[in-house]
């Protein structure tokens, strides 16, 4: 009996043979190379979801065809980048709207009402002391204390005799611990609360001149209702229209007015009050900002409240940053301008006017007439780059709508003059009403809002983009995971290549000619020469790759 010849290669195990397999696979699929950049490239754009972009690529497409489609593809991405950047520009130019609209309300605070008359001193008051250390401010004397020719004429031709007595200064002597004091002047000289105010009601219950707080303006000696001052609390109104709110019966004494001689800051070629609507958190700046009332008139001042929000930079030009100063807590714009004004005239007259804030030396009335009255007109009125005050974000201002009529009638004015004892002519010229009131329980809010925010871009700009190439932002995650893709397989995949171990050359193994030569099972190759270490060289049959099998 003839036997097979016997391969010279022995067989594993088995167990061993099944082990040696699985290695081989394992090793055969970690060896499979990763795909190119370009084979990634067209993976995306045969999957992505960008319109357009896959024919664009497509084989089945003519040439006209793809040239088309790149057109349109181009046009759509131009169109969406340009639209986009408008976008952009525009919330770079930081827009904004004003919003207004009606609030209604329960109650509501009450304004600050501050009322001061025309007139700043009274003649009776006025002593020999006052006149002669204060004549010169009055442009009655010389600074040599000389009294003026021109004065006196116009004081003797208006029968003001008592004024001209006081101005005889022959056999005066000021006394020598005399002390000028502006300030105290000021507060006796000007026209007293209590003898002005002849009737005072508040939604409807009376108030007296306790109710009023005293303050001092360029006007003089000033009073302010309602200003929240001494721990009183702030009064409140339930209703609207007149009746539910402040009325007042004002002398303003105008038998009392300093008598014109000369244009001094302190005349006043007028007659009435002047009367400032503000909140409890501003200073009254009422030689500028308040509204007149004559006497013989019986005023009306309807008010609403109006609360202004404004926004800071870049979107508008509020002041956001808290005042930044040593007189006021709260920023507004007439605290702001006081400030200023009282530190202009610290740097040029080394004092400070009565009305001002602070601690700094008052200024006296020759310092008045020679430097502070000068200052500060001209800083008022030609100085437009010292004092510049921004408008605070937020605000309390009440517009104002005013209407009258005649008082007294022909009715009441023999009534009115028996119940004061004063004349009737007395009543015309110096008798007025005022009666300050909301007009309806609610107020005005105007508001500045951003007309443009990221979230309305990104919206423009996912809308133009399913416009025009219809994609979204899990399109946009599409390319980010083509380009990791392609950093992966170009950058990372270069450093890999770099650091791999060299593999064993095809050519060092051995090879039958003939696996399928007679004695040798087709199934199992002969095999290699067993190298020193142990390990058998192999070889896989689809691609020329080495693969280590130990040999157990």
């Amino acid at each position: 009996m003839v036997k097979a010849p016997r391969s010279e290669a022995r067989t594993l195990g088995p167990h061993k043979q099944k082990d040696a397999q699985e290695t081989t696979l394992q090793s055969t699929e970690s060896s499979v190379p990763e795909p190119s950049w370009r084979e990634i490239t067209v993976g995306f754009i045969m999957r992505t979801k960008i319109h357009g972009l896959k024919f664009v690529f497509s084989p089945d497409k003519t040439k006209p065809q793809r040239v088309i489609w790149i057109m349109a593809f181009f046009i759509c991405v131009g169109l969406l980048v340009t639209w986009s950047w408008n976008r952009i520009f525009y919330l770079m130019s930081y827009p904004a709207v004003t919003k207004i609209y009606m609030v209604w309300a329960h109650n509501m605070s009450f304004p600050a009402v501050t009322l001061c008359n025309k007139n700043v001193f009274r003649v009776s008051t006025l002593t020999k002391d006052d006149l002669y250390h204060s004549g010169y401010w009055m442009d009655l004397m010389y600074p040599n204390h000389t009294v003026m020719e021109r004065s006196l004429a116009i004081l003797k031709d208006s029968h003001k005799q008592g004024l001209l007595k006081l101005l005889d200064f022959n056999n005066y002597t000021p006394s020598p611990d005399y002390h000028v004091n502006t300030t105290e002047m000021m507060g006796r000289l000007g026209h007293q609360l209590e003898d002005m105010l002849l009737e005072c009601r508040f939604r409807g219950e009376i108030c007296t001149y306790k109710n009023f707080s005293t303050i001092y303006t360029r006007y003089g000696k000033c009073y302010t209702f309602n200003s929240g001052l001494d721990g009183n609390p702030l009064l409140t109104t339930l209703k609207g229209g007149t009746g539910n709110g402040l009325e007042i019966m004002l002398d303003i004494q105008q038998d009392e007015y300093l008598p014109v001689w000369g244009e001094t800051d302190e005349t006043s070629y007028e007659a009435g009050i002047k009367v400032q609507l503000h909140s409890q958190d501003e200073p009254p700046f009422i030689d500028q900002l308040g509204f007149g009332v004559a006497p013989g008139f019986q005023t009306f001042v309807s008010c609403q409240q109006q609360l202004l929000q404004y926004l800071p930079p870049p979107w508008g030009d509020c002041k956001s940053t808290p005042i930044d100063s040593e007189y006021f807590s709260t920023y507004s714009i007439t605290a702001c301008r006081i400030d200023c004004e009282t530190r202009y005239l610290l740097d040029n007259c080394n004092c400070r006017m009565v009305h001002m804030p602070g601690t700094s030396t008052v200024c006296t009335p020759e310092q008045y007439k020679d430097c502070a009255d000068p200052a500060l007109d001209f800083l008022v009125e030609k100085d437009n780059d010292y004092c510049v005050c921004q408008t605070p974000c937020n605000m309390t201002r009440y517009g104002k709508e005013l209407s009258m009529v005649r008082i007294p009638s022909k009715a009441s004015a023999k009534y009115l003059a028996k119940k004061y004892n004063k004349t009737e002519q007395y009543i015309g010229e110096n008798i007025l009403v005022l009666d300050i009131f909301f007009e309806a329980l609610n107020y005005e809010k105007i508001e500045q809002k951003k007309a443009y925010e990221i979230a309305g871009l990104l919206g423009d700009i996912g809308g133009q983009m399913g416009l025009f190439i219809g994609a979204s932002v899990l399109t946009i995650l599409e390319i980010f995971d083509y380009l990791y893709e392609v950093f992966k397989d170009k950058v990372l995949g270069y450093f890999v290549h770099k650091k791999r171990p060299q593999r064993c050359q095809s050519d060092n193994l051995e090879f039958p000619e003939n696996p399928t030569s007679p004695g040798v099972t087709p199934n199992h190759a002969p095999r290699a020469p067993v190298t020193p270490s142990g390990v058998t060289p192999t070889v896989s049959d689809s691609r020329r790759t080495c693969y280590l099998v130990t040999r157990l």
